[in-house]
């Protein structure tokens, strides 16, 4: 990537296709019959987010690997209760409905095609990537993602914030570091504390029994990140009730490992992509037949206006 100084824009794409997927009807089909309301809702999402927010910089971010080996070997419960088919070799295969999986390639090769940036790393999801690209961003950086672990990423003096879809993308809630402090009384990097402090049972991440979210942000705001909490844990002064400080003793070996897992990596190795949005489509033909084979209408054709705009 170059050093990008105008505003970057990070798409976590399978978050934003899930949500048009259960968004719109999906009685949307293509001329065959195949439904591509996924399709169609990205597409529209990408409309509107370009049109509303005028990136310089877009990237669709890529679950390459939705639930890493390396995450799993640490917190064996993570994502487990979304596997459909466990692998040996290569990635174990999400639960996703039935008539999703056949539209996420066409999603890819209409991507392509228009020219949008689209990385996945192998052994890495897309939030690791969203996570790199903001670390090496020179400028501001939007994240549009329905995933709360991003928050972990809001920096104000980088200017980088989470555009969280509250509605399809019409209505987005812009979480600053001031939005965060008033939910949840920390700033983006107390976030990844209070996540795995409190843990999240749709990642499969326990969390320390008897600590919930109140609590979490309590102990952060009283000392500070994990490691001040650990070091009250053993200093019989610190302000912490006897039940408090068993229960974190108790959880050490889940604390020990869950920082690696919860955390972003902002070390993936990326490709080498031009991320500049594309102002006319990379491949025009190919665009034009995949809209007529898919019958994607209106929705490509707004995104070619606004691109073109």
């Amino acid at each position: 990537m170059r050093g990008v100084t105008g505003r970057l824009m990070l798409l976590d794409t399978a978050s934003l296709y899930f949500r048009a997927y259960f968004g719109v009807p999906d009685s949307v089909k293509a001329p065959d019959g195949t439904p591509v309301n996924a399709v169609r809702g990205l597409l529209d999402f990408i409309d509107r987010l370009v049109k509303d927010h005028r990136p310089d910089e877009l990237v669709a971010c890529m679950d390459a690997d939705w639930r890493p080996q390396w995450r799993v070997d640490l917190i064996p419960s993570y994502k487990a209760h979304r596997v459909a088919e466990e692998h040996e070799a290569g990635p174990d295969e999400e639960e996703v409905p039935d008539t999703l999986s056949p539209q996420v390639p066409v999603i890819e090769a209409v991507l392509d095609a228009l020219g949008i940036a689209r990385v996945g790393v192998a052994g890495y999801e897309a939030d690791d990537v969203i996570g790199t690209f903001t670390a090496r961003a020179k400028g501001p950086v939007d994240i549009v993602t329905g995933d709360r672990d991003l928050y972990q990423l809001v920096d104000d003096a980088r200017g980088v914030r989470v555009l969280y879809p509250l509605k399809g993308v019409g209505t987005l809630q812009t979480t600053d570091e001031a939005w965060l402090r008033e939910k949840y009384g920390v700033d983006g990097r107390g976030y990844a504390d209070l996540a795995l402090l409190r843990g999240d049972p749709s990642d499969g991440l326990p969390g320390v029994p008897g600590i919930g979210e109140k609590t979490a942000a309590k102990l952060l705001a009283e000392f500070g990140d994990l490691a001040g909490i650990l070091a009250a844990v053993d200093d019989p002064k610190a302000k912490l009730t006897p039940s408090q400080r068993k229960r974190l003793d108790e959880a050490r070996p889940y604390l020990a490992v869950a920082p690696t897992v919860v955390k972003v990596a902002d070390d993936v190795p990326l490709p080498e992509v031009s991320t500049e949005l594309p102002r006319t489509p990379r491949e025009p033909q190919t665009v034009e037949a995949l809209a007529e084979r898919w019958g994607l209408g209106g929705s490509l054709q707004r995104l070619l206006t606004t691109l073109g705009a």
